[in-house]
């Protein structure tokens, strides 16, 4: 009896143990988001302190909007082959069904709204629609045919309005949640974003819009709600053909997508690829001075109140560097995440103000008038449409080329690696244990790769002397992790008790027989660690939780991957610094997605003498995702690059 309550108090002090170590890893990473997170955050437009800073730096900013998005250089504008399939006839407007081709293949289906009895060419109102969906027996009729009643109402106040499909909803669907509900991590390394599809489709929308003869082309609006208020603030930053603009929703800061933890219910079209650490008060700055109205509700959950408000005060301090604050409005309606019609309202006569220049009675309310089927452009889609595999193309791959080892580690650090420190920090190398046992000594190293991760570095070789200058660093995965600890286990149990308290291992008795023979052979130190995440450092949860967390380093301007990367290259730093006599001739190792990492750390890391890649992806498109590196380079160039070491 005693033995069982002492074997039940053991187990329970192991499970305490375990979720311990898992509580302190989830709270150092809490705490990596928010630091990042607000220090973005406080970064966000605190260098401009005058107009001249401003109007200096604008055009600047806007191409490296246009880069996170995927649009730089500027897709060609080739012919755009509009096609009218249809009209309605309504006793006050007339609506178009079309569809035209922002790039050859890519069909964006729409509905134009045309007033009546125009004595001159009008105002016109690009509207970008949301994420509804329509779909009825297995035909999509787009989120257009949701949205008409905005349509609708805007050509009865005499506007011009085309309503756009965007790629997720359209007649010809495809996919905008690819890293929340698909896995899709190959968008990052493609640098592909759907914000960039759906603010390519706004431009080329007004590209349309301005060769219609009832357009007058100097008196462009854009608004949208949610996803539409997403696009509307992309178009309205990129294009100065925009000329008043009312997005709803649809913008957050980072701070409230990290720390609130909004993101985990958006979509990726709400994201640019975040090469330069921006947050999204600097998009919503690029309409200025133009005349922008900022529109909300006060129940929100996805586009909460506060973070429309700091937004607002952010960008209001550009406007009145312009003298133009009469030209920023506000509009906060009561209500939860809808396009109320208190919003709807603020809007038109936003535009009736600053497109119109009058404050003309509104006419009727928005209403949906139309069946679904009424507004379906094609009656059997286009074969040559290339809409659902589009993030496999829109944005080019850089072709294969040879470059040297500087010129790659220049283009990556400003891309794919742009995340990383900018500085070294002290790795603060401190010895967690050491022991010797039958001729073999066994130590423990704890290092900080940056703040709020530490790591551990393990370090095997012969006792009874000084270690020799040859050192091999495995770097493990999770299957390497668990492989190796059950290889230590039997010898070295004890002194990796924390280690084996956060899993459940096996020993595997022979296992360690390979390493004794290479170290008594004197083929050189044996040093193994697994980068965060993994091991000592593992987070808790499901695979969404950690898709959760791989979103949150994406919004940071990094991956997951991508700072593995750097817990390599500081933990080549921390083998050099545990061989006596200041360094150490290093080999790396590593295993399937890890021997990418490797590879990487290894490249930007010269006195790595040699790496030993096992399983090694053919490519990015399959391997770990780093952001938009397949638009500087992929795998076998960097191996290639290397290969002479």
């Amino acid at each position: 009896m005693k033995r069982i309550l002492w074997l039940l108090c053991m187990a329970v002090a192991l499970v305490q143990w375990r979720i311990g170590a898992a509580g302190q890893a989830d709270e150092a990473l809490r705490n990596y988001f928010r630091e990042h997170a607000l220090d973005l955050s406080e970064r966000s437009l605190a260098d401009v302190n005058s107009i001249e800073d401003w109007t200096s730096r604008r055009d600047e900013h806007r191409r490296q909007l246009q880069r996170m998005l995927g649009l730089w250089p500027m897709p060609e504008r080739s012919d755009l082959k509009p096609v009218v399939t249809g009209r309605i006839e309504h006793p006050e407007f007339t609506v178009e069904k079309l569809h035209f081709q922002p790039s050859p293949g890519l069909f964006v289906t729409a509905n134009l709204y045309v007033p009546r009895n125009l004595e001159e060419p009008a105002p016109a109102i690009l509207y970008e629609c949301g994420h509804w969906r329509l779909v009825t027996n297995g035909i999509s009729y787009g989120n257009k045919a949701v949205y008409q009643s905005d349509g609708a109402w805007y050509a009865r106040n005499g506007y011009v309005c085309l309503v756009m499909d965007t790629v997720l909803a359209g007649e010809i669907p495809g996919i905008h949640t690819g890293t929340r509900d698909h896995g899709l991590w190959r968008w990052n390394a493609r640098g592909y974003t759907p914000a960039g599809v759906e603010a390519w489709f706004g431009i080329r929308g007004l590209d349309y819009l301005s060769t219609r003869p009832e357009v007058d082309t100097n008196r462009f609006g854009v608004t949208g709600h949610s996803g539409g208020g997403a696009y509307s603030w992309m178009v309205t930053a990129l294009d100065d053909r925009i000329k008043a603009a009312a997005p709803l929703a649809g913008i957050a800061d980072i701070r409230t997508h990290i720390v609130t933890g909004v993101l985990d219910s958006h979509c990726d079209c709400n994201f640019f690829i975040n090469y330069y650490g921006w947050d999204f008060p600097q998009v919503a700055a690029l309409a200025a001075p133009r005349p922008l109205l900022i529109g909300g509700t006060d129940r929100d959950r996805l586009f909460p109140l506060e973070t429309t408000l700091r937004i607002h005060e952010k960008v209001q301090r550009i406007y009145r560097m312009y003298g133009a604050a009469d030209r920023l409005g506000l509009a906060i309606a009561p209500g939860p995440h809808d396009e109320v019609p208190e919003l709807q309202l603020a809007v038109m006569r936003w535009f009736n103000q600053h497109l119109k220049g009058t404050n003309a009675l509104i006419v009727g309310r928005a209403e949906r008038l139309f069946d679904p089927e009424q507004l379906r452009v094609f009656s059997e889609l286009p074969r040559e449409a290339r809409n659902t595999n589009v993030a496999d193309w829109f944005v080019p791959r850089a072709p294969a080329r040879m470059r040297s080892e500087e010129e790659l580690r220049s283009a990556l650090r400003d891309t794919a690696f742009a995340g990383w420190p900018d500085g070294d920090e002290p790795l603060a190398l401190e010895r967690a244990w050491s022991v010797e046992r039958d001729g073999i000594r066994f130590a423990a190293w704890n290092f900080t790769s940056q703040q709020h991760v530490r790591l551990r570095l393990y370090v095997l070789d012969r006792a009874g002397g000084p270690r020799t200058v040859r050192a091999r660093l495995s770097v493990l995965d999770a299957a390497g992790w668990t492989n190796w600890l059950a290889a230590m286990r039997p010898r070295f149990g004890s002194e990796l008790r924390e280690e084996l308290a956060s899993s459940s291992i096996p020993s595997a008795e022979n296992a360690f027989e390979q390493s004794r023979r290479e170290l008594e052979a004197g083929d050189g130190t044996l040093a193994f660690m697994a980068p965060r995440g993994i091991g000592l450092t593992a987070w808790a949860g499901d695979r969404r939780a950690q898709s959760r967390i791989r979103r949150r380093f994406m919004l940071l301007g990094q991956t997951l991957d991508g700072m593995r990367v750097w817990d390599i290259r500081r933990a080549i730093q921390a083998v050099h610094d545990v061989h006596e006599g200041g360094g150490a001739d290093v080999e790396l190792q590593a295993e399937r997605d890890m021997a990418v990492n490797a590879l990487y750390a290894a490249l930007f890391e010269p006195k790595v003498r040699n790496v030993r890649l096992e399983g090694l992806p053919e490519s990015h498109s399959e391997g770990p995702d780093y952001l938009g590196v397949l638009t500087v380079t992929d795998i076998r160039e960097v191996r290639n690059a290397i290969g002479s070491r």
